[in-house]
């Protein structure tokens, strides 16, 4: 039996909650010209936005579409300031009560994992599998298919309410998901902040079905990757149709035929940006290149801190010199 949201839908959408929604909303945004204007009239807008959503009249607005190259293009719709800052909102209430629902190996969009949590989980996974590299390690590596842009709006609602009895944030749960879609009744914008969460509980399901009815003890997901671990090929080889169908069924999401595939650790596995080896890891080259490329355009001291701290995560010595040279 699920657990239920205890907070109620006043609990979103009271001012002192949506001023603290804004204080978190603004970091790094105070130059923003839509921010700006939002913040001429901050408290006229907090409670027009209170007053629509009290009294059932909220509408969410439309999107700016942008693409994005980071590391393959990307098409990103951002909302209004106004409904981003209710995004904000919405997740600082229910993204504490959904976090805890989750297995602790799903390491996208949550508070204190993160890709380096989840490649030193990866290579504790590893260790553990090939007892210390005595043993043969398979690696059974999956990606979702067009995951943000397939996903089911009636299933995600339908896993919202089971565990949500207030109809009145189902309700703004429906108003915010139909707002988008890329074809009826289907897909998840990227960008918005909800998005993180709502694929989270969506694909929820997902995890639990794999560590509490299959009873995989080797199982990390990042978003759309996800990797199982063992020292036997055939038992792994096995998972693939398994998991398949209950994607398919479930949750009408489709793994990427060709980003499907069984390697040993000692051949080389790409999982978030790296290729893991038993003793060492390398920096996938296309995010060596990348990386330089934004050092070299972008010339900011906080730039260059946030990619050195990645590269200390794995072997790159060299490539760490060349930077600090350039």
């Amino acid at each position: 039996m699920k657990i239920k949201l205890r907070h109620g839908f006043e609990d979103i959408i009271c001012i002192d909650n949506l001023l603290e929604a804004w204080k978190e909303f603004i970091r790094g945004k105070r130059n923003k010209s839509d921010v700006q204007e939002f913040s001429l009239k901050l408290m006229d807008n907090l409670f027009v936005l209170h007053e629509d959503l009290n009294s059932g009249n909220y509408k969410h607005g439309g999107y700016q579409s942008f693409n994005i190259s980071d590391p393959k293009p990307r098409n990103i719709h951002k909302a209004s300031v106004r409904d981003r800052l209710l995004h904000h909102a919405i997740y600082r209430v229910l993204y504490p009560f959904f976090d805890k629902t989750f297995i602790a190996d799903s390491f996208s969009c949550r508070i204190k994992k993160g890709t380096h949590k989840a490649l030193n989980r990866f290579r504790e996974f590893t260790r553990k599998v090939s007892r210390n590299d005595t043993k043969t390690c398979w690696i059974l590596k999956c990606d979702i298919k067009k995951f943000f842009a397939s996903i089911d709006q009636k299933i995600l609602l339908d896993i919202l309410n089971s565990y949500i009895p207030d109809k009145q944030i189902t309700r703004l749960f429906k108003e915010i998901i139909e707002s988008f879609s890329t074809k009826p009744g289907i897909g998840l914008p990227l960008g918005n902040l909800t998005s993180q969460l709502l694929v989270n509980i969506y694909m929820n399901e997902f995890d639990q079905f794999i560590k509490h009815k299959m009873k995989v003890k080797y199982y990390i997901r990042y978003a759309d990757d996800f990797v199982v671990l063992s020292d036997q090929k055939s038992r792994i080889e096995n998972l693939i149709s398994l998991f398949a169908n209950f994607l398919g069924k479930k949750l009408k999401l489709h793994l990427h035929s060709d980003k499907v595939f069984i390697k040993t650790l000692s051949s080389g596995v790409d999982f978030l940006g790296w290729v893991n080896f038993p003793d060492h890891w390398v920096l996938r080259t296309t995010t060596k290149r990348r990386m330089i490329k934004k050092l070299l355009a972008s010339q900011s001291r906080e730039c260059f801190q946030s990619y050195l701290g990645l590269l200390t995560h794995g072997n790159a010595h060299k490539l760490i010199e060349r930077i600090l040279k350039q």
